[in-house]
This record gives C-alpha cells, structure tokens and sequence, in this order.
C-alpha cells in the first residue's frame, strides 16, 4: 500500500466540503489548485473562491493559475510530487496535467454517470423529474466526464426538493464516494469500468437566460420542477404584466395544484396572501418570489405592497 500524496482541485463551495473530509481523514494534500482571483459585486472588490479561503485557513499549499497549459505552472505542479490529483467542480483539465501523477486523477461528478455530464447536473435531475440521483467518482480522460467510472452512490429526489437542498445532500454523498475511491485506490483495488453510452443519455446543459425562463404553455408539473431545480439559484423567471406595468420576477417556491378549469393561461389571481397562476391542468401557486430592485419576499409579504388588477398575467 502506497501513501498518497494529493493535488486537489476544485472552486466552489461544493469543492470545499470534500477537500475538508480530506484533510480531515489525514491524507496527506500536497497542494490545493483553484480559479484564479476575480472582482466580484458592484464595488469589484476581489473575491476569493470558497477553495482558496479554505486552503489559506488550513495552511494549505496553493496554486492559482490563470493558464492550466503554462510552462511554470506545470513545472510547479510536478515539483509538488503528487502521485494522485482529484478534481471536484474545477474546468477542464488538459492532458498534460490529468495524466501526470502516478494514479491518475480522478473527478466526482453530482450524477449517476453516464446520464448529467455536464455543467449542471444537480439542477437538471431535478428539472426532468427525475426520483433519484447521486455521484460517481471517474478517471479523467480528454472529453467531458466520460472516462472510467470508480464507483457511485444513489440518493432519491423528493417531490418538493430544491436545487439548493439537493446540493447539501450530494456534498455529503460525494465525501463519502471520494473517501472510498481514495482508499480502493491506496489499496490497489480499484477497477475503472468504461461508461457504455446510450440513445437516451440526458444532458447537464449549461443554464443560461433562455432556459431559466419559464414557459407556461407546459405542464404545471414540469413548471413545478423548473422552479425547484433553479432555486435557490440562478432561480425560475417569467414576465408578469398587469394594464401598462411589466415586470421581470424571480420565483424561488411553488406548489402546485392539480385542477380542471377554464381560465386563460398564465393569468395571475390573488387574494390578500396567495397568488397563482394558471396552467393547463391546474394553477402554480407561487410561495416566495422577487421583483425587480426587491427584496425575496414570501407572496403574502409581496401583496401587503402591491394589488394586481384582473388583467395580471405571467408570460
């Protein structure tokens, strides 16, 4: 049995929950690697990834490369003598450093491989509706998570789950699948089985202003699912209209109610605390949400301020 000596690499909060199960369990990390300092908010202040304030507060050797091809960064990285790199929600890697150490290096992904590879995994699981998710630990290789997976662990999704709850929950699930992988791993044992692609293999898209918005023209329960795989961010958007006012609003929670009617869709009704608005089989009742230049209010907080007409509408 070989000791490990560890390059990690990761950048958001994500990361930090892993490499702290790391450190904590006394392998030995010879050097953390993150994004590169950016200015953040509007007083462009810089911002440290979550990784680096880690690594700083335990002490950790750091590495901030703005170019992963560069000649000094990747003579620094082989000084370091790592003979294992793990990689959690990190860029692409090029090969001259995912094949350097002696074992390898593996990634933890927030999907059962091969179905979410991609840049948001944990959001569209919750957005197709899917029951259950989890994490695999995998070789890196040169495309997009599709090398030999180590092992994964399951978890179900409930009916009212968030992106932000689900997130918490495969954290902890992805300590536990990078612990294991690091002891089969130390121990020689581990057995890498080539992902086998399929016609049905869903995607972890990128999420951008188009596929955020919500279309009120589906279901109320794929509706349901948008909003809850968005929350607490990037978050569910839609037009409200009501006479001349328009409004781009946020929406953050919501139920929804399965019911036959015949009112138009999209149209809002509210009383002095709800709000829904109606879906070809029912009504989205809307629980928190923000407008423009507001606060993130829960709706019967929002409807202490605002009255809408009749005519209120979501598009």
């Amino acid at each position: 049995m070989e000791k490990l000596r560890i390059v990690f690499m990761g950048t958001p909060e994500f990361a930090v929950g892993i490499l702290d199960t790391i450190v904590k369990n006394n392998f030995e990390v010879v050097g953390v690697i993150t994004a590169a300092d950016k200015p953040a908010g509007r007083g462009q202040k810089i911002k440290y990834s979550a990784v680096k304030e880690y690594a700083l507060e335990n002490n950790l050797r750091l590495l901030q490369p703005a170019n992963l091809k560069e000649e000094t960064f990747l003579e620094e990285l082989k000084s370091l003598n790592a003979n294992l790199q793990v990689v959690v929600a990190f860029r692409m890697l090029p090969k001259a450093v995912w094949e350097m150490p002696e074992f390898g290096t593996f990634n933890l992904h927030a999907s059962l491989l091969p179905n979410y590879r991609g840049a948001a995994p944990i959001n569209w699981a919750i957005i197709n509706g899917e029951e259950k998710t989890g994490v695999t630990t995998f070789f890196i290789d040169d495309k997009i998570d599709t090398g030999a997976t180590i092992l994964s662990k399951e978890v179900a999704i409930s009916s009212e789950e968030n992106a932000g709850n689900l997130h918490d929950t495969l954290m902890n699930l992805g300590s536990e699948a990078v612990l294991e992988t690091l002891h089969v791993i130390e121990n020689g044992n581990a057995n890498p089985k080539v992902q086998i692609d399929a016609a049905d293999i869903k995607t972890a898209y990128k999420l951008n202003k188009e596929n955020c918005k919500i279309d009120w023209t589906k279901s109320g329960k794929e509706i349901h699912n948008l909003i809850r795989g968005l929350s607490p961010y990037p978050a569910a958007w839609t037009y409200f209209a009501d006479k001349d006012q328009e409004w781009n609003v946020k929406i953050y929670e919501a139920r929804f109610i399965g019911e036959i009617h015949s009112e138009t869709i999209g149209r809002i009704t509210t009383t002095k605390k709800e709000m829904k608005i109606a879906t070809k089989d029912g009504y989205i009742e809307i629980v928190q949400l923000q407008f423009p230049g507001k606060k993130n209010l829960k709706t019967f907080e929002l409807l202490n301020g605002i009255a809408f007409s009749e005519e209120a509408k979501a598009f």
